[in-house]
């Protein structure tokens, strides 16, 4: 299959692989012409700078605000962000050559706010050792939020920036129930995987949060959900927990919105009527969850016992402040 046009502009180069968990899936591998991008100021994010080695994600989350950006690649924000994947084969190197440019001053950088750094691609093309290396060369600071457990992979890596500079660990966790999982994130290891994840920085001295995100309206927002949720992020030793409720954008509302319809058509007049304003639930929903949390985080003492080693400073979207629970900004990016 050709590459898109916007593809073919970048001269991309075009790969599939017939292994079991690359089949039907496209890689468009590009040299990208930078690497650390500017968070835009009229967005409302808690950080400035980001890199993002690839677009599209094969974790195919029904909900991921991420899908509209395929469209500026003359690819669809469904299928397509699903299965035809960017893969930017020189971020390492423009990493480094980026922090070594006299113009940087070692602002703290933000990884996986677009689209995941740890998908299944990265197994293949091993872009994240490289750029963890030129951080910690540069003891730049630096978060991770994933749902992958390939990071672990890089523990040692992570660990040895931690020695130099700020790191800040999150995984995201929506919802502890496995049979909603497979519904809304089928590409993605499972909540108690991700849970695992988070439990083993802990025990390498490696503080890590959890951003419980997003809370599904109508079907994850439960009292036992949330509960049952909440418990098993504090047995994993997380050191706070940020819950943030569904957000619907354009190109994720749409596909989200046939998603649904498909699998939930009664919730259907219940999500129009939350979300007739636009991509937010009202406020009121959000602080009842949040306050939801915040009371079930108590219970279970989440942060308690956590390690206060190594990635202490510097903290991912979903651990910014001491805090057990922080309501998330409405704006804050999601995998």
């Amino acid at each position: 299959m050709p590459p898109a046009p916007m593809l073919f502009e970048q001269r991309a180069v075009t790969r599939t692989f017939d292994t079991p968990g690359f089949r039907g899936m496209t890689f468009f591998e590009v040299q990208a012409k930078s690497i650390i991008n500017r968070v835009p100021d009229a967005v409302q994010l808690p950080f400035r700078w980001t890199i993002n080695p690839y677009r599209g994600c094969s974790h195919s989350c029904v909900y991921c605000f991420a899908r509209k950006s395929h469209n500026y690649l003359d690819l669809d924000s469904g299928h397509d962000f699903d299965s035809k994947i960017v893969v930017k084969v020189n971020a390492p190197d423009l990493v480094r050559k980026e922090l070594a440019a006299p113009k940087w001053r070692g602002a703290p950088i933000a990884m996986g706010t677009n689209v995941d750094c740890y998908q299944r691609a990265e197994g293949r093309y091993r872009l994240m050792p490289g750029i963890l290396t030129a951080l910690r060369d540069a003891a730049n600071p630096f978060s991770i939020l994933t749902k992958g457990t390939l990071i672990l992979r890089d523990l040692d890596l992570i660990a040895g920036a931690a020695e130099v500079t700020d790191v800040g660990l999150a995984v995201s966790v929506g919802c502890a129930d496995t049979a909603l999982w497979r519904e809304l994130e089928p590409g993605t290891p499972s909540p108690q995987r991700r849970l695992e994840v988070c439990a083993t920085f802990g025990a390498a001295g490696l503080p890590c949060a959890v951003l419980m995100g997003p809370v599904v309206p109508f079907l994850s927002d439960s009292p036992a959900q949330l509960d049952a949720t909440v418990r098993q992020i504090a047995q994993a030793g997380a050191t706070s927990v940020t819950p943030i409720v569904l957000h619907l954008r354009p190109g994720a509302r749409e596909w989200f919105f046939h998603w649904l319809g498909e699998t939930h058509p009664d919730l259907m007049p219940r999500y129009r009527a939350l979300y007739r304003r636009g991509a937010y639930a009202p406020a009121a929903y959000q602080k009842q969850v949040t306050e939801q949390v915040r009371t079930l985080a108590r219970r279970y003492g989440v942060g308690r016992g956590a390690p206060s080693g190594r990635a202490r400073r510097f903290a991912p979207p979903a651990a910014r402040a001491a805090a057990p629970v922080q309501p998330a900004p409405q704006q804050l990016t999601l995998l």
